[in-house]
């Protein structure tokens, strides 16, 4: 839908939404958006301009259909695939894609470390999705180079960049805050560093004592994305990978770091959200939500969770839903899902169902709370049916209609039982739902109360 869109705009110095919005065009794409999220397509516009909303829209992903992330549009929800050098392959991982869309992801992570060739998986991936896709272009940076880390030079990782960007890559997790000086703060922490592509770089600044080269070559990533007009999806290297090392020196100072690199990127109109913890208790989330909208000038924040406890291995899609709900009504943009395999294997793809059906309960339920418009219409629908009895339109309403009708035909499965006023956890008997009020009889028990003075209360 978007080759007429973009084909204009080739050729051009930057073709970033920022970069439009700035200059006062609402792009198709901005529209588009506007229409999806039933806001004002000048609002979009302001948002965009001023960075605290981005549209993730790489000119080489044609089949998109436009989305966005920030503070004034609904939550939204990432979910991660990938093949791993010891399972999957691309027909899978196309499969969880596929799983993802189905049951409502927003964004989709190619997190591919193996399995195949990972040209061939992430361009079949991005051919087949209507979602913004994300990469990390580390990963196979050190493939690139047969896992030696001590060998990767700054221009392998530009390399990487550059062929993600043209494959058309709409955001990148780029690990450009990590600084060498932050790396003795990690040594009271019980997990260390849990980021992949951060211990990646950190490894590499301990080998050869010098800086980052991704924050050194910024500016080169930048030129790259503004050709493309890729998101920087800012890294956070040092997110807590417990509850013990929440918010502590190493990961405020990264934080710190990533606003200075989310202002640079602005100031070539280039779009960015920033990544976030990780394991977070869950009194420290609105502390870490409002921190990052102080130090990153409210760019869009994409959460890991957060995980509130961390004694739950096989059910951290529910600890992490937990603190995904609270992070989203504090204001962030977008959640990146847990499955129940996190910390445990390779997630298959009932595993992608139950994580993304999590997460999409957590960004709905923080839409509730923050009161954006039309958000319960939903659930006041689907009440409605519920109170009437009607089941197949609650099965049609529900995040997951497949599970909500497999539960309720495990023990009721003829049709009769879809119009029945009852279900298999009271039977016919004892539904409290069959006790109708009549309105008449209502208005005549007002009556009597007013009579005996009885206040309604």
């Amino acid at each position: 839908m978007r080759a007429e869109w973009v084909a204009k705009r080739r050729g051009q110095s930057n073709v970033s939404q920022m970069h439009y919005a700035r200059q006062g065009f609402i792009t198709e794409e901005m529209a588009y958006v506007a229409k999806r999220e039933n806001l004002p397509p000048e609002l979009i516009r302001e948002e965009v301009a001023r960075g605290r909303m981005i549209i993730p829209a790489n000119i080489n992903h044609t089949n998109l259909e436009p989305m966005c992330i920030g503070i004034a549009s609904k939550c939204k929800v990432n979910a991660n695939i990938g093949a791993s050098p010891n399972s999957s392959n691309i027909q899978e991982e196309l499969d969880k894609l596929k799983l993802s869309i189905k049951y409502g992801a927003d964004t989709v992570m190619d997190l591919s470390t193996g399995g195949g060739n990972l040209d061939e998986i992430r361009t079949a991936i991005i051919n087949a999705s209507p979602v913004p896709i994300g990469t990390v272009p580390v990963y196979q940076a050190l493939e690139s180079v047969y896992g030696k880390m001590e060998n990767l030079t700054a221009d392998d990782f530009l390399h990487v960049i550059e062929k993600h960007a043209q494959q058309g890559v709409d955001y990148m997790t780029i690990h450009a805050g990590i600084l060498i000086q932050h790396l003795p703060l990690v040594k009271s922490r019980i997990t260390g560093i849990v980021s992949r592509g951060g211990g990646i770089l950190a490894k590499w600044m301990l080998h050869h004592h010098k800086q980052n080269p991704l924050y050194t070559h910024y500016n080169d990533i930048i030129e790259i994305f503004k050709k493309y007009d890729v998101s920087f999806s800012l890294g956070d290297s040092l997110r807590p990978g417990c509850t013990h090392d929440a918010s502590d020196d190493a990961q405020l100072a990264e934080l710190k770091t990533l606003g200075e690199l989310t202002r640079k990127a602005w100031e070539h109109d280039v779009q960015v959200m920033v990544e976030g913890p990780g394991h977070v208790p869950m009194d420290q989330i609105e502390f870490n939500v409002k921190k990052q909208m102080e130090e990153c000038s409210e760019a869009p924040f994409y959460v890991l969770g957060p995980l509130v406890t961390d004694i739950a291995p096989g059910y951290d899609h529910i600890t992490s839903a937990i603190g995904a709900a609270m992070a989203g009504w504090y204001g962030t943009a977008m959640l990146c899902y847990v499955t129940p395999k996190e910390h445990l294997g390779l997630p298959n793809a009932e595993d992608v169902r139950n994580g993304l059906i999590a997460y999409k309960i957590a960004a709905h339920a923080a839409d509730i709370a923050r009161h954006r418009p039309g958000a319960r219409d939903r659930d006041d629908e689907l009440s409605v049916a519920r109170y009437n009895f009607d089941w197949n339109r609650q099965f049609e309403l529900a995040l997951d209609p497949d599970r909500a009708r497999e539960y309720h035909d495990e023990t009721l499965p003829a049709d009769i039982y879809k119009t029945a006023e009852f279900c298999s956890m009271c039977g016919p008997k004892f539904c409290p739902m069959q006790t109708k009020v009549d309105a008449d009889a209502l208005t005549e028990l007002e009556k009597f109360l007013a009579k005996e003075s009885v206040p309604v209360s």
